[in-house]
């Protein structure tokens, strides 16, 4: 079957390397053509035992039991609409009643040598399902790692993937390899981690529990196989890994532009398959660092494709892949705060389309519903009616002339930034003494005011642009007013 080609990057950070104490998990969703419409849902919580669930993306198959909680998501809108069929749920990024956050997924690559020892399982369990599968059924980052670690090695994964998760305390990274391997680190709450396409879990501790958990034949499965190339330790990205000339210039320049954001004294070669995965960062790591890292295109750097600020050369500009691109579709912050009480901790903040031109907008997400632009996105473009459209169209009236909008694009940006870290401000503030139902109902509203004001604001932004492209077309000719 054709596996959907998905290019995405991540980033996660531990509550002692945030500015506010949170965790904080994101991810750049990036399709193959980013032409597919994403939406943002609540799905309540419900009793799950019973269910045949069959993925319409790979036919994967499992009885499911048990009562699973509310939980957001991210999914395809054309599969809400049956519009999609066979293109599966992709849930992607969400967070549960619990404060739980899961992000699925990285796509990553499994080296040939061990897909010989344990191919990928067609029918296996994929991007596509992960979310459902998981995310209703867990109350802490921990269990989310052991319930996927477990459907893996049962059932097989078609791909290479690297799923994270997070709760109030900790932030987890889970890679898959092969068929059935997999492994998950903790990231120590100091640290940082940048996960472009490729394997990034280095070393592994089998005899630490608190920061290491793997597949339980992972071990005998490297040693049986003579996989290990450095058999004096455990580096899961070298026995694993591709690592090869693609990685270079596709994957590893991700990982050096995110480290010279946040650890600028250090000099690495853009293309180096040996920088670490973990890095405690030179200074605090807030939101806005977080979406400044996930909407750049190498900004300031000879790498840059916009050409802004950049001594590059039109070779350097195309040399690598840029993080903000044509493919971008939907990047989220699921952000999980710990100086505001549980019911109200956790803000998911999300930016549809192509990225360094659309705003992150923050949700709270004790919720029962989203906005109705939010909630559907068909596969026609009603920018109307989609946010997703809505941003996406920016991307199709700026590109053309970037370096005439940028700043006006900028400026949208950051208002929109501004108005949404006040809007955090003020509705934690009118939550406090509400709790149950009365509280989900204010922060369902409350979601919907913020939303409403921004995407006042981008139309405002396409009216602008519109009309100066109008007033700029190469097809002018004065012959006076009325002729």
């Amino acid at each position: 079957m054709n596996k959907k080609v998905t290019s995405c990057t991540a980033m996660l950070v531990g509550k002692n390397a945030s500015i506010d104490g949170s965790t904080m998990i994101a991810r750049d969703e990036d399709g193959y053509n980013g032409i597919n419409p994403k939406t943002f849902k609540v799905f309540p919580a419900k009793d799950y035992t019973g269910e045949h669930y069959v993925s319409d993306y790979n036919g994967f198959e499992v009885d499911m039991s048990g009562k699973g909680c509310r939980y957001t998501a991210t999914p395809n809108g054309a599969h809400e609409l049956n519009e999609g069929h066979g293109n599966g749920r992709w849930d992607e990024q969400g967070i549960n009643e619990y404060n739980v956050a899961m992000s699925a997924t990285e796509t990553e690559s499994t080296n040939a040598r061990v897909l010989g020892h344990d191919p990928l399982v067609d029918n296996g369990v994929d991007e596509d399902s992960m979310v459902y599968l998981v995310l209703p059924f867990i109350k802490n980052a921990r269990e989310g790692v052991k319930r996927l670690g477990s459907l893996i090695e049962k059932y097989g994964t078609g791909e290479t993937n690297g799923i994270a998760f997070s709760d109030k305390d900790e932030v987890w990274y889970l890679e898959t390899a092969g068929g059935h391997q997999w492994v998950a680190q903790r990231i120590p709450d100091d640290c940082y981690a940048i996960a472009p396409n490729n394997m990034c879990i280095q070393e592994i501790d089998f005899d630490d529990p608190e920061n290491f958990m793997y597949a339980s034949g992972i071990r005998e499965f490297v040693e049986k196989y003579h996989l290990n190339p450095y058999p004096d330790s455990f580096n899961f990205r070298k026995i694993f890994a591709t690592e090869d000339e693609a990685d270079a210039y596709y994957n590893t320049p991700r990982t050096w532009y995110g480290q010279k954001l946040f650890n600028p004294s250090i000099e690495q070669d853009p293309t180096s398959q040996d920088m670490p995965f973990l890095r405690r960062p030179e200074k605090k790591i807030a939101v806005e660092d977080v979406q400044f890292f996930l909407t750049s295109h190498y900004n300031q750097t000879p790498y840059d494709p916009m050409g802004t600020y950049s001594s590059g050369t039109p070779e350097d500009q195309r040399k690598f892949r840029s993080i903000a691109l044509d493919r971008n579709q939907s990047s989220c912050i699921m952000q999980i705060r710990n100086d505001v009480p549980a019911e109200y901790a956790a803000i998911q903040w999300i930016n549809f389309g192509f990225y360094c031109y659309s705003p992150y907008v923050p949700f709270f997400t004790n919720i029962n519903d989203t906005p109705a632009n939010y909630a559907v996105a068909t596969e026609d473009v009603r920018p109307e009616k989609s946010a997703y459209w809505m941003y996406k169209m920016l991307q199709v009236i700026i590109e053309p002339r970037y370096h005439d909008f940028v700043y006006e694009v900028n400026g949208f940006r950051d208002n929109a930034q501004s108005y949404a870290v006040g809007r955090v401000d003020d509705i934690t503030a009118g939550a406090k003494g509400k709790s149950g139902a009365e509280l989900t109902d204010y922060l369902t509203a409350e979601n919907e005011k913020t939303a409403a004001h921004i995407t006042d604001e981008a139309h405002k932004l396409t009216n602008s642009l519109v009309h100066q492209t109008l007033l700029n077309s190469k097809f002018q000719f004065e012959r006076g007013d009325n002729l």
